[in-house]
This record gives structure tokens, C-alpha cells and sequence, in this order.
């Protein structure tokens, strides 16, 4: 289909997808199907938070339910690990031939016209105008941080990778989540002396049901040990000071890991003029359209949720981008039966 000019003939797409995690993928599938002009910008690389999972990591869902653009994701296992999520979703951005641009941030969306300007960064830096713009820009980039002394030391991180360059190491652990609990045993069988802090009272019921047993025996039979209603004060190159009911304590560590979760950056959406309700807690959208207060910014995935990403996951917000792209269609009067299904 022809693609419409601006008045500076450069070509305005019909919408403008930023992330190209599940909810930008599936999206992008949908924008295709619906014989749309897209183009997905991406700040890094194909599923990009993925890349920041624990090597090891097993998903908590079944295949099926990880499932975008109607391909099968076929595994062995019952919950499939990292590795088979990014080769999965490569395997849909190949056989859709999808428009992604890597290394390519959105660094600013502003209403012109009746429709946006959306400023990238990086490799393709420039500005590029469409009808409609989605942001499916995710949480996982950005840790909720604890903000005491010493967290951006060198030895300390708000992500965890692999177990083995801390045999023997003393490590403090900071959560209470799964995460937490899954890096502690990979720790512990891989030789660390590991320690968990946790603000509450007890780890989360939330901890995965066939992890939860053994995080707890580990706790119990004191191969791992833990602080609870633990308050981290400051990190020093060499111990942590965490505040108990008992009083302030010293704990040594070598490395630190601060898993405390993840949020969406409301900095993009505020400056487009999206309301962040509840004192920056989440962005102003409609639940069933995920349209924002901005008419034709719509969100997508977990950025939907703000602070609160934990209630978005991969298996109910893949569903997001479908739906937006669905309206944006019926609104340009494209809305007609799916291409189908590329095989």
C-alpha cells in the first residue's frame, strides 16, 4: 500500500512501535497482518530484557502461553529455559520479516499534526512521523533502586547472571522474591557463602511453588542464612549494614545483588503528556483500549503497569499489542481479515 508524505515528504507511518520485547513483537505481527505501515525501534537488541535473565533461568509458564503470531514454541520441557525464549522470538522476527531498528532508543514523542514526531537515538537517530505510536517499552531496564550508600559501588548489582565466579565468595542477597530465592541456590550449590536480606516478615508466597520448598530448607537447615524485616542502610566495598530488630548489623560481602524488582520508565511517557497517576506510580491509559490520556499514544506490556510491573508478564501482556493495533486499523479504516499465518 502507498505511504503517506509529510509536508516535507518524508513518509508517515501508519504507527511507530517502540520495544521490541513479546508485546512490540506481537504488535508488529499484527501491524503486518493488518496491511499497516510500521516500523519497530528497538534501544538494543531483540527481547532485550531476556538478555538480562539469569543464564540458567527456567520460566514459571508453560510454552504455549509465551506463544506470539500464532507459531508454536515448541520445547522439551514443561517450563522452557532463557535460551529457547530467545530463540524463539528470533525465530518469529525472521519468519514474519519484520521492520525492527536496532540500537535505535526513542528518545522523544510529541503530538504534530494529527499525528506524532518520534525522535530516535543511536544507529538511526533521526525523526520519524506516524499516525499512531505504541510503546511497548517494558520494566526489566530499570531496577527499583534502593537509594542508600554505596548501591552503584562496583561489586554490587541489581541483576544476576551466573553463579561460579562466586565460589567461595561471601554474598549478600537483597529480596525476598523469586529472583532472590532462585539466585541464593544457584549461589549455594555453586560454592558461595550466601546471605539473604528481605524487608518483610517471611520470603513471598509469590516464590515459584517448586522453589519455595527448597529456599526454605535451605533457611532452615542454615546453608543459607537470612535477616528478616532486614533494612539495608549502607554497601561499603567490603560489608553491608543492614538495620534488624535487633539493631544494626555488619554483614561482609564480596559481591552484592540487589533484586528488589523492576519498573517501567515514566520519564518517556511524561514528557509526551501522559498523566503518571499516584505519584509516579503508573501511566493514565484506558484498561480496555490501552489508549493513554494522549490520543493515539497506546501502551503495551509491562510498561502498562508502572512501578507495578510484576502484574504483567509475557503470557497475558502479548495480548496487548493485538488489541491496540486492531483499533489503530479500524480508526484508519484498514481493519480487514488477517494475512495468513507465516510459516
Amino acid at each position: 500500500m502507498s505511504v503517506e508524505t509529510s509536508r516535507n515528504d518524508a513518509p508517515v507511518l501508519d504507527v511507530v512501535i517502540a520495544g521490541a520485547g513479546p508485546a512490540g513483537l506481537a504488535a508488529a505481527i499484527a501491524a503486518k497482518q493488518r496491511g499497516l505501515t510500521y516500523r519497530v525501534f528497538e534501544k538494543g537488541s531483540l527481547v532485550n530484557s531476556l538478555l538480562h535473565y539469569p543464564a540458567g533461568m527456567v520460566f514459571f509458564t508453560t510454552p504455549e502461553l509465551m506463544e506470539i503470531g500464532g507459531l508454536p514454541f515448541v520445547s522439551p520441557h514443561d517450563k522452557p529455559t532463557r535460551a529457547e525464549a530467545l530463540r524463539y522470538y528470533r525465530r518469529v522476527a525472521e519468519a514474519y520479516d519484520l521492520d525492527i531498528l536496532f540500537d535505535t532508543p526513542v528518545t522523544d514523542v510529541r503530538r504534530a499534526d494529527d499525528g506524532f514526531e518520534v525522535t530516535t537515538g543511536g544507529r538511526n537517530a533521526g525523526v520519524t512521523r506516524a499516525r499512531f505510536v505504541l510503546m511497548a517499552t517494558g520494566a526489566y531496564d530499570f531496577p527499583n533502586k534502593l537509594g542508600v550508600p554505596g548501591e552503584d559501588l562496583p561489586h554490587v548489582s541489581h541483576y544476576y547472571g551466573e553463579p561460579f565466579a562466586w565460589y567461595r565468595k561471601r554474598v549478600v542477597i537483597v529480596g525476598g522474591k523469586n529472583s532472590a530465592a532462585e539466585a541464593a541456590l544457584e549461589l549455594y550449590r555453586n560454592g558461595a557463602h550466601v546471605t539473604l536480606l528481605y524487608r518483610q516478615a517471611a520470603l513471598s508466597d509469590s516464590i515459584k511453588y517448586w522453589v519455595k520448598p527448597d529456599i526454605e530448607n535451605r533457611l532452615a537447615e542454615g546453608a543459607i542464612a537470612a535477616r528478616f524485616n532486614a533494612h539495608v542502610r549502607e554497601i561499603t566495598p567490603r560489608d553491608v549494614v543492614v538495620e534488624t530488630p535487633s539493631g544494626l548489623e555488619t554483614i561482609p560481602a564480596d559481591g552484592v545483588f540487589l533484586l528488589t524488582g523492576y519498573r517501567a520508565d515514566n520519564q518517556l511517557l511524561g514528557a509526551a503528556g501522559v498523566e503518571i497517576l499516584n505519584g509516579g506510580e503508573y501511566p493514565r491509559h484506558d484498561p480496555e483500549t490501552f489508549e493513554t490520556n494522549v490520543p493515539g499514544l497506546f501502551l503495551a506490556g509491562a510498561v502498562v503497569a508502572g512501578r507495578q510491573s510484576g502484574r504483567i508478564f509475557i503470557e497475558n501482556g502479548r495480548f496487548h499489542g493485538a488489541r491496540v493495533i486492531d483499533i489503530v486499523a479500524s480508526r484508519l479504516g484498514l481493519l480487514r481479515d488477517p494475512a495468513p499465518v507465516a510459516r
